[in-house]
């Protein structure tokens, strides 16, 4: 119940508190990306750091592998992060923690002979102030504030047409949160929450020839959102334990003003408030020792909304808040699972089956495109209807021996429906995933030879494209499929990896990993664009009709050898 604000689900990061006794570096140095983590006593035993950077240059290394004809010539793609902590203990029962982090991501492609180039950044910053305080050996209290920001952007050119689109969000948290635990079978947890939200929904500029086109400010909406929650997680007996939670929470649009102006009482806009209840429930139950059913069954509530089109399979997402016109998402979700260990918990194995029932989701209407409505609100664009998503996944899991590992494998479908779009017809969501296949396995030769690999096949997106253009009258008009009525293809790759560890004496560690990524050098899809050719020999027009549109689909990542050598001391 602690968790709230998405219909999906949440990824928890915990980040190591540095050394607090003596100092240590460890890091890798490699052809595809390198990394170095330094940490120590700033004062020993009281307070401790820890500073942690990496970069990769595949974008770099991977051109050699990319003939001027292939489908991976033009794309390139790499990323970097910082990471730092600073932890101080006030006393027995006060602690200070600090924490900061900063990556982007950068996407980018290049054609000069359709003359088209994309550049896609985006990332996270975010910094947070936590004190942790002991009441006793029952009760605890973690206190946070935290700061973050998200940036997207995407740029396009092609011929004589420019576009750059510009997306983000501030967020400004503070929580409160108490874990009571009155014995080893009993926890309970309950606390609250508050974000304030700016969000630059869509920005853009752009240039069509000689005509340049650009915002005088950027535009901007602000929201608050906030929550209380209460859970109970209380083992009734070695076979029944029972986790139950209730959040409560709240939204509200400020509008297209600063939290100052509206503090101020300046807010002369509309209030568009939303509450609501979140009931959760769990429940395990063991059959015997070594098997155990499991069900549960969750409300959320979603009150920011990830806008995206289907006719563009490049991530042009923007997000917008909830509103007068935009109602929350909501979702039921329903779960029930069977766990079973095998021979002395060597192998684990589950099976799984979930169905997910959406309201309020929105996509943009027929013909609209996140570049429509840019700089000012966006609520018109937005078509509203449900969702819904079903599967059933199955893993299981080596836990012991020389050769370690797992099989998972999920089955599902997710559609969506809306009245305004596909003429009324359920159509596949964008990431629709049919087959979702995950194998790994590592063996251990001996003390000093690791073995890996791993392979992955995914069902590939589903989008819209575009299947006729013709003109009327001197305009130009294009005819698409059915909403997400065309499947990218799937997505699969193996890599594989050899380790040697070489441990010369207890202060200096070190291993080299060799490996191979994408081993058969799949061309598996990122996008797919257009470009107008014209009949061979001739010069080519759309009023002549001798012009034709081709679809190109690109790859980034060919196969890539790599040599890691990894150091600790």
């Amino acid at each position: 119940a602690e968790c709230g604000g998405r219909l999906s689900s949440v990824l928890d990061i915990t980040m190591k508190d540095g050394n607090n006794k003596t100092y240590e570096v460890d890091g890798g140095i490699g052809l595809l990306s390198s990394r170095l983590t330094f940490q120590g006593p700033i004062q020993k035993e009281k307070s401790s750091f820890i500073l942690s950077g990496r970069r990769t240059y595949i974008d770099i290394l991977s051109k050699p592998f990319m003939p001027k004809e292939s489908s991976f010539n033009g794309s390139g793609y790499y990323f970097y992060d910082l990471t730092t902590k600073i932890n101080y203990r006030i006393s027995d029962k006060d602690r200070l923690y600090l924490s900061g982090y900063f990556g982007r991501d950068v996407f980018n492609f290049t054609n000069s002979k359709n003359d088209i180039g994309i550049q896609i950044p985006w990332g996270n910053a975010t910094t947070s102030l936590r004190w942790n305080h002991l009441f006793s050996d029952k009760l605890f209290m973690n206190t946070s504030l935290i700061f973050s920001d998200y940036r997207f952007a995407f740029n396009i050119q092609q011929t004589d047409f420019e576009l750059k689109i510009f997306s983000g969000i501030n967020d400004w948290n503070t929580k409160v949160d108490f874990l009571y635990q009155p014995n080893q079978r009993h926890t309970i947890k309950f606390g609250s929450n508050y974000t304030y939200h700016e969000f630059s929904p869509g920005n853009a500029t752009g240039r069509s020839g000689e005509v340049v086109f650009e915002p005088d400010q950027i535009y901007k909406q602000y929201s608050n959102e906030g929550a209380l929650y209460f859970s109970d997680d209380f083992e009734f007996s070695d076979l029944l334990k029972i986790h139950a939670g209730l959040r409560y929470s709240s939204f509200q649009h400020s509008g297209y003003i600063s939290f100052r102006d509206y503090i101020k009482n300046e807010f002369k806009g509309s209030k568009d408030n939303y509450r609501h209840i979140e009931p959760r429930l769990t429940i395990r139950y063991k059959l015997n020792p070594t098997s155990s059913i499991k069900a549960a069954y969750t409300q959320n509530y979603q009150y920011i909304h990830l806008a995206s089109t289907a006719s563009v399979s490049l991530p042009t997402d923007l997000w917008i808040p909830s509103s007068s016109g935009i109602e929350p998402k909501f979702s039921e979700q329903y779960a029930a699972g069977f766990f079973k260990n095998i021979n002395d918990n060597m192998y684990e194995t589950s099976i799984e089956v979930y169905y997910k029932n959406m309201t309020n989701l929105i996509e943009y209407k027929e013909g609209e495109l996140p570049e429509d409505n840019t700089n000012t609100s966006s609520d018109g664009s937005f078509a509203f209807g449900d969702g819904k998503s079903y599967g059933i996944e199955v893993l299981l899991k080596k836990n012991k021996g020389k050769t370690t590992g797992w099989i998972g494998y999920t089955l599902s479908k997710t559609t969506r429906h809306f009245d305004e779009i596909n003429d009324g017809i359920e159509f596949p969501a964008k990431y629709d995933r049919r087959h979702d296949l995950s194998i790994t396995a590592t063996h251990k030769l001996s003390e000093k030879w690791t073995f890996g690999s791993v392979f992955v096949y995914a069902t590939g997106n589903a989008i819209t494209l575009p299947t006729e253009r013709y003109m009327i009258g001197g305009d130009i008009y294009t005819e698409y499929t059915s909403r997400n009525g065309f499947r990218m293809d799937p997505y699969h790759r193996l890599d594989v990896s050899a380790t040697y560890t070489n441990k010369k004496n207890k202060k200096f560690e070190s291993s080299w990993v060799f490996s191979i990524y994408n081993i058969y050098s799949r061309k598996n899809p990122y996008f797919i664009y257009f470009a107008l050719e014209p009949t061979e020999g001739e010069e080519g027009s759309i009023q002549d009709g001798n012009i034709t549109p081709k679809a190109y689909e690109v790859s980034i990542f060919p196969i890539l050898p790599s040599i890691t050598w990894n150091f600790n001391f």
